[in-house]
């Protein structure tokens, strides 16, 4: 039986957390050794300083001496060593929302189940990636969680959840021939709602300038509740994101919810373009963690960076936005969303 026939789901990220994983910053892709690593820790570690103010913080560490390292910085930055979990599994990149588990929820029998989609690193495009293909199953054994292998490649930035039966997702990514160019998008779409446990699947057409998933969905769309989303949008007809962000829009627009009801749509800014030796950096506000009582964005220290956090203030009531400039962090061509993976309770 598929984990939707056993009554599995995928819960929305605003469902309450055990836990958020990551896997430290180690690549030479992403992050050079040396001075580029080192001056990310800044906006790193206050990202695990501010989750862990209402939940854990279980980090993937490579090997012993990774996991020293990780351990230091916890102390350095004073961040509370009882919400902290340091696992040693091996791993290539720290994007831990695309090759860590998916967590799915069953509240009528309590149980949980994770996931193991095949993982590529977004096409074959960073080798070697065998050690973040194993991230999930590493997980289950230390969590005593059963898992099911659907045996196709899919990554968490590419698909946002309601909770309530619907999965976004984008054209660009998912349909691209580097990941499963075997299936059709119908087919596709059969293993969204058998492994994810969901009823619908709502496209947009693109992503974002600069981001080498091909178009995660995590920097342009998220829902905020089980109705509402926050899309990104560019005003500058001149910006190589215009078009593609008023594409989305209009995708947006036509959608229409199980019961018949359109989506409601915030539209959130882009930031103000940021670049690195004179190449466009994915930098979208888009890509913020729901923790169980914060939101933690990214902001790039532009004069867009406080209406963004204006705007998700006002969607999240209840929570406590968090802004944390991520002008390092985005170099990585990621940010907090990429970076973590939230594990539910029940």
């Amino acid at each position: 039986m598929t984990p939707k026939e056993q009554g599995f789901f995928f819960p929305a990220e605003w469902h309450p957390h055990r836990a958020t994983w990551l896997s430290f910053p180690q690549s030479s892709d992403s992050w050079d050794y040396g001075e580029r690593l080192e001056r990310i820790y800044p906006s790193y570690m206050a990202f695990v300083k501010a989750i862990t103010e209402s939940e854990n913080v279980c980090i993937n560490a490579k090997d012993e001496e990774h996991q020293a390292l990780i351990w230091r910085l916890i102390e350095e930055y004073g961040i509370d060593k009882s919400k902290v979990e340091v696992p040693i599994h091996p791993n290539n990149d720290s994007w831990c929302r695309d090759h860590g588990p998916a967590f799915l929820i069953n509240p009528e029998t309590k149980q949980r189940m994770i996931v193991e989609w095949g993982y590529n690193a977004w096409g074959g495009k960073y080798p070697p990636y065998d050690d973040d293909d194993r991230i999930p199953i590493k997980i289950a054994e230390y969590l005593n969680l059963p898992y099911v292998v659907p045996g196709i490649i899919m990554e968490g930035g590419s698909v946002e959840f309601n909770g309530k039966g619907t999965v976004l997702t984008s054209k660009s990514c998912l349909l691209n021939p580097n990941r499963n160019p075997h299936l059709s998008q119908s087919e596709i779409e059969d293993y969204l709602r058998n492994y994810y446990g969901v009823e619908q699947v709502l496209w947009v057409t693109e992503g974002i300038v600069g981001d080498d998933t091909d178009g995660h969905i995590d920097d342009t769309t998220r829902f905020v509740n089980e109705d509402t989303v926050l899309t990104v949008v560019e005003p500058n007809e001149e910006d190589d994101n215009y078009h593609p962000l008023k594409q989305n829009l209009e995708d947006l627009k036509a959608m229409r919810l199980p019961n018949g009801q359109p989506l409601n749509i915030i539209e959130l800014p882009m930031p103000d373009p940021v670049y690195d030796s004179g190449v466009r950096l994915p930098a979208s506000y888009a890509n913020f963690l729901i923790t169980n009582k914060s939101i933690i964005v990214p902001t790039y220290g532009c004069d867009k960076d406080d209406l963004a956090l204006s705007i998700i203030q006002e969607c999240f009531p209840k929570h406590k936005v968090v802004g944390i400039n991520a002008t390092e962090i985005i170099w990585g061509l990621g940010s907090f969303h990429c970076l973590s993976q939230q594990e539910p309770i029940i």
